[in-house]
């Protein structure tokens, strides 16, 4: 599906009506030259709930209808991962471009079948990790590439929250892919991943639920630069959810919850902390969403920014992270 003419509202259609999906839909509601023009749920009563605060003139009971209802320029999917592939597969065939909520898919395996349908059809398509368009990161990211702290040496996050437990709920049941790794873990191992690049050595531990995913995940990952990074997540306490980037020349530490921050503390050697605030417009989720319809604009099929090959590494990671803790899921052979 070509983009309408940039003079023309992006038309976004969700899939999924969950928390993600309100706090995305109040956050596009800011975003220019955006509407929300389509929700659906796998229920019709819920999906039109979803879509009156927001104005939303289409809502759909089901995913395939507003996939091929030709309503919308691009879907966000808000589903439980275990649906990520099948949905995102199913709106690329209809020929819509797609942002796909973190963690891409449940394994490897599915996000090259993800990857290789964008490129078959030419559709657009991106993770969610609306981390990756902070304007704190983007700051962070810059201050290191300029040496200001120097070669990074080592890289501390962690993101944890206590969860009640309940055997089927989303971040607790197997089927759904629950799980701290694949819920929140992904955070640390995406900002080591943006600052380090790939591990060369990966070792992890975890702790699991009594439904066998896991409710603690230790992370320690040796890069070719000579960095090392220890990395946590957990839904059995609530953590600073911070990140501190130790450089040769100083650090850089990101405040809680560093994912969606306010701001940062840059440290240089014999110099005076520099407390630096950052922006940070509603949620946060706009600013993936600019950036979405910036590439479709520009007739790209993939982000610049956070391209395909990163997501497929990242989850390459987690693959590998999940195999040292014996964590397999139902729908996977």
């Amino acid at each position: 599906m070509e983009n309408t003419i940039s003079t023309s509202p992006t038309r976004w259609g969700i899939i999924g009506c969950g928390k993600i999906a309100e706090k995305f839909a109040d956050d596009l509601m800011s975003v220019p030259n955006a509407v929300l023009n389509a929700v659906a749920s796998r229920s019709l009563e819920k999906a039109q709930e979803f879509a009156k605060p927001y104005n939303c003139p289409n809502t759909f009971g089901s995913y395939d209808e507003l996939a091929n209802s030709g309503l919308v320029d691009v879907i966000y999917i808000a589903t439980p991962h275990a649906q990520h592939c099948e949905n995102t597969l199913m709106c690329l065939e209809a020929g819509v471009p797609v942002l796909c909520e973190k963690a891409f898919a449940i394994n490897s395996q599915m996000v090259k079948s993800m990857i290789a349908k964008s490129q078959e059809k030419q559709v657009f398509l991106m993770e969610a990790i609306w981390t990756r368009f902070h304007p704190a990161i983007n700051q962070i990211k810059e201050i290191i590439e300029n040496g200001t702290i120097g070669e990074i040496k080592h890289i501390v996050a962690d993101f944890g929250f206590l969860a009640n437990y309940d055997p089927k709920s989303r971040l607790f049941n197997p089927e759904l892919t629950g799980g701290s790794l694949m819920d929140i873990g992904i955070y640390p191992l995406f900002i080591s991943k943006l600052l380090l690049g790939i591990p060369s050595q990966v070792k992890a531990v975890g702790v699991m639920a009594p439904t066998g995913v896991d409710m603690n995940m230790s992370i320690s990952l040796a890069f070719p630069s000579g960095a090392t990074a220890s990395l946590f997540s957990t839904l059995a306490a609530k953590t600073d959810t911070t990140c501190t980037i130790y450089g040769t020349k100083g650090k850089i530490f990101i405040h809680g919850r560093f994912h969606e921050t306010f701001g940062f503390t840059l440290t240089i050697e014999g110099e005076e902390p520099q407390e630096i605030a950052t922006e940070r417009n509603g949620w946060g989720y706009s600013y993936e969403a600019i950036d979405v319809q910036r590439c479709l604009a520009e007739g790209r099929i993939e982000n610049d920014k956070l391209p395909l090959q990163f997501s497929l590494e990242l989850m390459e990671l987690m693959d590998e992270i999940r195999a040292q803790v014996g964590l397999k899921y139902p729908q996977e052979v």
